[in-house]
């Protein structure tokens, strides 16, 4: 059966190369009809184009609202050529085949990206005739080519050149499938932007009864967790938080799948705090991190937090890298896998690239300005589970209202006050169970992901050694037993932090007493499984 294209339909909102592609078309005696802007931008370029009020008979009507939704151009669409029935009734009604359609949506993901976007403006960019041309067509790929990304044009004029005028069948297979991924992906972030401007129906709990999720692969990766698992890396659309997705890669090889993990662990730590800080990660735990009014200096303390577990580690900060600090991270024998901080200065790239052995191989990303601090409560935290996907809203508290509570005798002192609120945001991100140790504004040990929180705490004192003397001591649970007040005393710690809410509190609590401990309860659990 001859599927040459001979007639085109073509309307874009993004232009790239569209001309070039309809020259192309037209050179080849490829009839071009088109519509508003699209079909300007073509005649000027001295493309022949037929408006789409000409072909249709009916004019654009509504601000362009109404312009290709028209029988004329679905049925010429939709119509199975080889179907009797289909072919009369193309014949009766005056409808021609639509061998071709160029085709790509409103801006909604743009749009609702832009700051102080009104509602208005982002529903006079939900593409309704593009969206139900480009579902037509793709429905009836057998017959039409149909195109939605610009990267494609050159691919479908060589594929037209080789086939005698028609694109092999299996490009037009591939491009209607990534016109229901384009559809799919674009309803998904409509669905999403309305959901969190209308709580309303997400109904009481504040959960849409559907989850739709619009995400765009930005790459695949060498491998996943390990090397017999396959894996790409997915975005959001329009997501607005500084992130590890967002970071811009300034240098260095590319990312692994472990990398993104612990990148994005890095930053979350850093945005903890206002003050300069760095944070040292292992397997997304923090190993080591710091605060200090001089970036270098946090970068130091950090890194001796536990220099052993350092080796080959991911470095987050919340300040630029500025040259002091690259010359700490580029000292001696260590080995960091990658940096990510809002940015690097030129002289810091200069150091931190050209250092001989690593310098080109560490993966160095900008994520932009930290602060103040996004806190968009409405974006969801999702964890996979076979079959199915938990979901909950993010973490982004630290202490809940009230403040801190103290239940000892004694109160804490102004430093181990400032300790404790530090030791507090650092345990937040440690894996359960989990208990850190924290002194003069570092972390000095961390135990986490153990079945037993003694055995945590046990090997926080291991890991900080003498320098748990003086030190404070955080708990991301209650602690359930009086143990967990020992295995403190014994490393030295001298105040702790904990949530509280156990049966046991009242001896957890005497049991501080009697050691001369100060301890303050929040109130609120940071579990992370």
């Amino acid at each position: 059966m001859n599927l040459k294209i001979e007639r085109a339909l073509i309307s874009v909102s993004d232009k790239t190369g569209v001309v070039k592609f309809a020259q192309a078309l037209a050179a080849r005696g490829v009839e071009i009809i088109s519509t508003g802007g699209t079909a300007k931008m073509l005649e000027q370029a001295g493309v022949h184009v037929i408006e789409i009020g000409a072909f249709t008979g009916f004019p654009e009507i509504m601000d362009g609202r109404v312009k290709t939704l028209h029988p004329k151009v679905h049925g010429g669409l939709l119509a199975v050529r080889e179907n009797p029935e289909h072919v009369a009734a193309m014949v009766m009604f005056g409808i021609e085949k639509i061998d071709l359609v160029c085709v790509n949506l409103y801006p909604f993901e743009a749009t609702i990206a832009r700051a102080n976007v009104t509602l208005e403006e982002s529903i006079e960019n939900i593409d309704i005739g593009g969206p139900s041309m480009l579902r037509s067509a793709a429905k009836n790929h057998r017959y039409v080519t149909v195109i939605c990304n610009p990267s494609r044009y050159d691919e479908v004029i060589a594929s037209m050149d080789a086939h005698d005028g028609q694109p092999a069948e299996s490009l037009r297979a591939e491009l209607a499938l990534e016109v229901f991924e384009r559809t799919a992906s674009y309803d998904a972030a409509i669905a999403q932007y309305l959901a969190a401007r209308h709580p309303a129906v997400s109904r009481e709990s504040g959960f849409p009864p559907t989850m739709v999720l619009a995400l765009h692969k930005r790459e695949d990766l060498r491998y996943g967790e390990n090397p017999h698992q396959a894996a790409a890396y997915y975005i959001e659309a329009g997501a607005k938080e500084p992130s590890v997705s967002s970071a811009r890669q300034v240098s260095g090889k590319e990312l692994s799948f472990n990398n993104i993990l612990d990148l994005n662990a890095a930053l979350e730590v850093v945005k903890e705090f206002q003050e300069p800080a760095v944070a040292i990660i292992k397997h997304t735990n923090p190993c080591g991190a710091a605060a200090d009014r001089d970036l270098a200096e946090a970068f130091a303390r950090a890194y001796a937090g536990d220099p052993v577990a350092a080796f080959g580690c991911i470095v987050g900060s919340n300040r630029p890298i500025d040259r002091p600090t690259a010359e700490r991270m580029a000292e001696g024998q260590r080995f960091i896998e990658a940096v990510i901080a809002p940015d690097f200065t030129p002289e810091a790239l200069e150091i931190l690239t050209t250092k001989p052995k690593w310098g080109k191989n560490v993966r160095l990303l900008a994520a932009g300005q930290l602060w103040p601090r996004y806190t968009h409560r409405q974006e969801f935290d999702l964890k996979r589970v076979v079959g199915g996907l938990l979901v909950q809203s993010r973490d982004l508290d630290l202490i809940c209202e009230g403040g801190l509570k103290v239940v000892t005798k004694r109160p804490p002192t102004e430093k181990e006050l400032a300790d404790l609120k530090f030791a507090w945001k650092i345990v937040k991100h440690l894996r359960s169970n989990a208990v850190c140790l924290a002194k003069d504004g570092m972390l000095v040990g961390a135990g986490a992901g153990q079945m037993k929180r003694v055995d945590s705490t046990r090997i926080a004192a291991f890991i900080a050694g003498e320098r748990s003397k003086g030190s404070v001591l955080a708990s991301d649970a209650f602690l359930p037993f009086v143990d967990g007040i020992e295995e403190a005393v014994a490393a030295g710690a001298t105040a702790i932090i904990q949530p509280g809410g156990s049966k046991a509190d009242a001896e957890v609590i005497a049991a501080a007493d009697k050691a001369g401990l100060a301890m303050v309860l929040t109130g609120q659990r940071h579990f992370k499984h």
